[in-house]
């Protein structure tokens, strides 16, 4: 007699099992291959195996009223990826490309910050740091769960999207995401986010140390440091951890 199978895991790193039998095998998924120009190379690329980690797009950082508007940086340069973003997360979606929305949401007794960190938000100890609330909102910096963590109204997050806190400046520190990526089987990343000289390139390095193959989505990204930083973040993803395009390339290729 033949039992029925089912499924556990997420495919593609899945068994299908029943009383008797577990199917270890893990089919592969069908390779969905593109060709994409970059700076320095065109690349060959698997959509199949690809991903796209979206990173601190939330009103501390690209809003007017958020916690890096309140220390007096100028945020504009922050919300430029918002228009791109518009424009080619719809089209990811619709070739199943995952979006992981990775956001800055600290635990509410901050037990796993350290004072090293909590200095670089508040290096007086006097000012408004992680965990405290915005005098203008109340809003806590940076919480898990508050409209300072929140991603900026701009940017729709779907029901089908991934949405992974980070509590450093690399989203693979202490959280689910490599183990996330694995489980997907997704093994090339476009990154996109802010600030790229910080959270966006600290995470695409060590996304760089575990294997990943990684791709700067220039135009979706955007720092409010000095220009330097950002020609800096160019140079080094292009001579050492990756490749860098923009999402006008990714429109296309997905569009032929």
């Amino acid at each position: 007699m033949n039992l029925p199978l089912r499924t556990l895991g997420v495919e593609p790193n899945a068994w299908t099992v029943n009383q008797a039998l577990a199917d270890i095998t893990r089919p592969a998924k069908y390779p969905q291959t593109v060709i994409l120009p970059t700076e320095t190379k065109t690349l060959r690329l698997d959509l199949a195996k690809t991903a796209i980690v979206i990173i601190d797009m939330q009103n501390d950082f690209c809003h007017p009223d958020g916690w890096l508007a309140h220390i007096g940086v100028d945020v504009t340069p922050a919300r430029q990826p918002i228009e791109p973003l518009n424009s080619l997360l719809p089209k990811l979606r619709a070739v199943d490309v995952p979006v992981i929305w990775l956001n800055w949401g600290n635990r509410p007794d901050l037990l796993n910050i350290s004072a090293g960190l909590l200095h670089v938000y508040n290096p007086t100890g006097d000012g408004v740091g992680l965990g405290d609330p915005l005098p203008n909102n109340g809003a806590k910096v940076l919480m898990a769960g508050s409209w300072a963590a929140a991603v900026v109204d701009e940017l729709q997050q779907l029901p089908e999207d991934i949405c992974v806190d980070k509590y450093r400046m690399s989203g693979f520190w202490d959280t689910p995401l490599d183990s996330i990526l694995r489980n997907l089987g997704r093994t090339t990343l476009l990154f996109g986010g802010v600030n790229a000289d910080q959270c966006v390139m600290t995470t695409l390095c060590d996304a760089n140390f575990l294997g990943y193959d990684c791709i700067l989505v220039k135009n979706c990204t955007a720092t409010t440091s000095p220009e330097y930083c950002w020609q800096a973040t160019l140079y080094n993803v292009n001579q050492c951890f990756g490749f860098v395009t923009d999402s006008e390339a990714i429109l296309k290729v997905l569009s032929s």
